[in-house]
């Protein structure tokens, strides 16, 4: 559905339809992203720092990129079909109380214009106003805040989870096993970091919040993992020399 120019509206403020298949598309993609490169990054650098040969690093890290590619991709399908499923509830709900009762819809429209600050009058010209044009969507925009054309798909988000996962778990796959022995478990380290400082600020910069939280929160985390198991990797392993 095309979104009409909207009188006064800044272009940088988020008033197209489809905004919240969108924000689902970006935090499927850099959660993916972000997970992808910790958790695979993490199980790569652990089985690294107790292991001198390649292979054993290859298979747990082939392991962990395609378990949590699916896993991610499953866990995104289920929540945001589930969140789908509620919106369309809803709208069916609504759908049918405006069928059963069109004035008494229109008076708690109306009453809701006026909890918002409007005068009596104002707010039941609104609403009638509204109703006109269309009862469903302006009783789903005041009484729930859902938009029926955008209404989230949980394929989209399954597979950008799915794909951002992967992209993300190649880096520290290729990093590690590139390297040279004496080199790849710093050289993770600092590819991976450097990987989700730039996913943080990519993301911040789309959704427009502060760069330099969303690259702490990313750097800071990822750093915990790679730390901790590295650690349990040289407790419990054979440390590279």
């Amino acid at each position: 559905m095309a979104t009409p120019d909207i009188p006064g509206s800044h272009p940088a403020e988020p008033h197209a339809v489809g905004l919240s298949q969108k924000l689902n598309w970006l935090r499927a993609g850099v959660l993916g992203a972000n997970d992808g490169i910790v958790s695979t990054a993490a199980v790569a650098v652990g089985v690294a720092s107790a292991a001198a040969t390649v292979a054993p690093v290859l298979l747990a890290g082939a392991a962990a990129l395609v378990g949590g590619a699916i896993s991610m991709a499953l866990g995104e399908y289920v929540s945001v079909a589930s969140q789908r499923d509620s919106e369309r509830a809803l709208i069916a709900k609504e759908h049918g109380e405006l069928g059963a009762d069109p004035d008494g819809e229109l008076a708690e429209l109306t009453g809701l214009y006026q909890a918002r600050g409007l005068t009596p009058e104002t707010a039941q010209q609104v609403a009638l106003e509204l109703t006109r044009h269309d009862a469903l969507r302006a009783h789903l925009s005041a009484e729930l805040n859902i938009d029926p054309d955008d209404v989230v798909n949980p394929w989209h988000a399954a597979l950008a989870s799915a794909v951002a996962f992967t992209i993300g778990a190649l880096l520290p796959m290729a990093t590690i096993l590139l390297l040279p022995v004496e080199t790849r478990v710093p050289g993770t380290f600092v590819a991976v970091l450097l990987a989700l400082a730039l996913t943080g600020w990519l993301a911040a910069w789309i959704g427009g919040a502060s760069r330099v939280r969303a690259v702490a929160r990313t750097v800071i985390g990822g750093a915990l993992a790679l730390g901790a198991t590295f650690l349990v990797g040289t407790l419990f392993g054979t440390t590279v020399a």
